[in-house]
């Protein structure tokens, strides 16, 4: 059975106007600035996990221009648990660049949107069309399962031959007519009934000419070139701790959770334990005059091709020490509540009764 490009946009809007019932706070948005906002958070995030991020950014900045007036820590706390952290950066950026340069106003072009800082084809494609109406199909992960299973490709998206083949089909699918409900339909789709796992076949209005469905290829496609292996990283904080101050400072390099904060941090090859911890380089380079080390907590976190495994270690000091080549500071204990941190320092601070 040929599947069939006519069909399938002909059924997909139609199962949109009648029979799609997902329901989220930006669907149907005309603002570019709400839509923009949605689109960043949501990447690289599921919907009901980015939801009340998004409740929480609407409500702290109701326009770009408050967004551009923000202090950043503000904006990283509200951040705090979503990750890939240099997406709030850019978000940042382009919110002063809008404001600044714009004055307040999103370009109105797929090319002008393109030159904003962390805005990419998908983004693009989606502003343009539900804010502008704008014929540009949004290509994402959700687009490439839909298509690959309805035409039966099995050409890996993640190639470059994979990218070109499925935005020049999607492009050539487009409802032109009424881009923002085509756009929304296909994403919705692959979110609700052509879903990685378990898809809902017999909900979908595709299946009748769906390739993968006809050919047993449902848990086949789409493909991937390769799978990324993951690397295993462990740190070891210290929490150097003087009269109710722990000394902290912000991740500034090109690694994980650029801007936000934490305490000392040893990276090792392997786990430290306390007496391990002692006969390392760095450790001994900060003259701790301290009785114990008191390994306080453990915990692991999984990102998209890390495993993160924490220690901490509680240091009380006789007096504060200076840290030279950090840009570091003593902070209360009552402050940290008010500082941004990663999900695994959240995670063990709270558990622990630091804020």
């Amino acid at each position: 059975m040929e599947p069939s490009k006519k069909y399938f946009t002909t059924h997909l809007t139609a199962w949109h106007a009648t029979d799609n019932q997902r329901s989220l706070p930006w669907k149907n948005e005309q603002d570019p600035y709400k839509i923009w906002l949605s689109e960043i958070i949501l990447q690289q995030t599921r919907a009901q996990q980015g939801l009340p991020y998004y409740l929480n950014f609407i409500e702290a900045f109701p326009t770009v221009k408050d967004m551009a007036a923000a202090n950043d820590e503000q904006a990283f706390r509200l951040w705090q648990g979503l990750g890939y952290y240099n997406r709030c950066k850019n978000m940042l950026a382009t919110a002063r660049i809008i404001a600044n340069d714009f004055n307040g106003r999103f370009p109105v072009s797929y090319e002008g949107l393109l030159q904003l800082k962390g805005i990419g084809p998908y983004t693009a494609a989606a502003i343009a069309s539900f804010a502008f109406h704008l014929p540009h199909a949004v290509v994402d992960g959700n687009v490439y399962r839909v298509l690959s299973r309805y035409f039966g490709i099995d050409t890996p998206f993640d190639t470059t031959a994979g990218k070109r083949l499925f935005s020049e089909l999607a492009r050539q699918l487009l409802d032109t007519k009424n881009s923002a409900a085509y756009n929304q339909a296909i994403m919705d789709l692959g979110a609700t009934v052509c879903t990685p796992r378990n898809p809902l076949c017999d909900s979908c209005p595709l299946q009748k000419k769906c390739a993968a469905f006809h050919q047993g290829m449902i848990d086949l496609l789409p493909v991937r070139s390769k799978k990324q292996s993951v690397r295993k990283r462990y740190f070891n904080y210290l929490l150097l701790k003087h009269k109710g101050s722990i000394w902290i400072h912000k991740r500034t390099g090109k690694d994980i959770w650029q801007n936000l904060h934490e305490p000392f941090l040893i990276e090792s090859n392997s786990p430290f334990n306390a007496d391990s911890l002692k006969e390392d380089p760095i450790f001994k380079k900060l003259n701790i005059n301290s009785e114990k080390i008191i390994l306080e907590g453990k915990s692991t976190q999984r990102l998209t091709h890390q495993l993160i495994e924490s220690r901490f270690f509680g240091i009380n000091l006789k007096k504060r020490i200076n840290i030279n080549n950090l840009n570091g500071m003593w902070l209360s204990t009552n402050d940290l509540k008010k500082t941004a941190f990663p999900t695994t320092l959240v995670s063990f601070l709270e558990n622990n009764l630091y804020f």
